[in-house]
């Protein structure tokens, strides 16, 4: 089953045109990276899968259901950019607070609150107030905040910032889990390890996507021995498309 089927997409904002021509199919438990520089037109993308946005020409559908469809929020898992947490309350008060939010059940939020926070390391700080916590800790407990209602789809806005290695290991050994239960995962990210660890990946530059596929056969397309040099080698040729036209 596709989880995400974005067909013939056009995005912007009033007459600026921030996204053409994306096509872009992700099934039930895979895991797909969307990279590209600031300004790009991925938060565009993701906040119109989110079905934030109504696409301006061209088709959105999650779950087999067009987008927007509030109806769908629920099943989405979404991690945002910037924390959105209440720093007056514990960790495990936002926790409590935003799954009730998800509709999870009362008795099932231990154990989901003791699942999320086991994942990121947080179990210790469950107690403490949020605003004494770091920006790394902020990462983390938004994550876990993702995770907390089992969802069908995650959605993950830079998932790594701030995040130690070790433990951003640790967080993408559960992601491959997640996605081998079946559910599907999408992240934006500029760090091209996180990129690596991807099913599949979409390169956007400029508002196009300049190259999709599997991390490894983009490294065979573009004749390189990275996924970083592979995006720098297809900005070059979005570059010379442009001039030539």
């Amino acid at each position: 089953m596709n989880t995400i089927l974005v067909k013939d997409l056009q995005q912007g904002y009033g007459k600026t045109i921030v996204l053409k021509d994306i096509n872009l199919t992700v099934s039930a438990g895979e895991i797909l990276a969307l990279i590209g520089p600031s300004g790009s037109g991925k938060t565009t993308l993701v906040n119109t899968i989110m079905g934030m946005l109504k696409p301006h020409q061209g088709e959105v559908t999650v779950l087999n259901q067009s987008m927007p469809n509030r109806k769908l929020l629920a099943k989405i898992g979404f991690m945002a950019q910037t924390d959105a947490l209440y720093d007056t309350l514990t960790a495990r008060e936002n926790l409590t607070f935003f799954g009730q939010m998800m509709g999870v059940k009362r008795d099932d939020l231990k154990k989901q609150i003791k699942y999320a926070t086991d994942i990121v390391n947080l179990g210790p700080h469950l107690n403490k107030y949020v605003g004494s916590y770091s920006g790394g800790m902020k990462r983390r407990l938004s994550l876990a905040i993702s995770l907390i209602s089992d969802p069908e789809l995650l959605i993950l806005d830079e998932p790594t910032v701030g995040i130690d290695p070790e433990l951003r290991q640790q967080i993408w050994t559960e992601l491959h889990k997640t996605a081998k239960a079946g559910k599907t995962i999408l992240l934006t990210t500029h760090v091209m390890e996180d990129a690596e660890q991807a099913d599949q990946i979409m390169m956007i530059r400029r508002g196009e996507a300049i190259a999709q596929g599997t991390p490894d056969s983009l490294i065979s397309e573009f004749g390189v021995s990275s996924v970083e040099e592979a995006f720098l080698k297809a900005g070059r040729q979005q570059d010379e498309n442009l001039s030539n036209d």
